[in-house]
């Protein structure tokens, strides 16, 4: 069984910055695809950013391209996402998902294609 968790959010203010951390753990690890996505408070769940696990190519949003990067160290079986120019609207809890089972037309900003979630973590923005 698969678990992730993630750590790292919190309160910052605007302009700051904040690194997420999704550590997964279960025997053979070996996800095709790790995501991260957010929920603001009576809004549905947003895709933020995706990681192909073996080769590392990258997508974000565009609400947060430039400014988020997500990466991966499969040594550890984690991924993070780097936040930079925090904005208020980036107020949400982050959750990071993986793929671990082959999804035939895979869509990486769909939650349904993914099958295990971590709890979420916190992120306030303050102006």
């Amino acid at each position: 069984q698969v678990q992730l968790v993630e750590a790292g959010g919190g309160l910052v203010q605007a302009g700051g910055s904040l690194r997420l951390s999704c550590a997964a753990s279960g025997r053979g690890f070996t996800p095709y695809h790790m995501a991260w996505f957010r929920q603001a408070p009576g809004k549905e769940r947003q895709f933020v950013a995706m990681i192909a696990w073996g080769h590392g190519n990258t997508l974000h949003s565009d609400d947060v391209k430039g400014r988020f990067t997500m990466s991966r160290d499969k040594d550890k079986n984690t991924v993070y996402l780097q936040m930079n120019s925090l904005k208020p609207e980036d107020t949400a809890v982050y959750f990071c998902a993986a793929e671990t089972v082959y999804t035939p037309g895979y869509t990486y900003y769909n939650a349904l294609d993914y099958d295990f979630w971590g709890q979420g973590t916190q992120v306030t923005v303050s102006s």
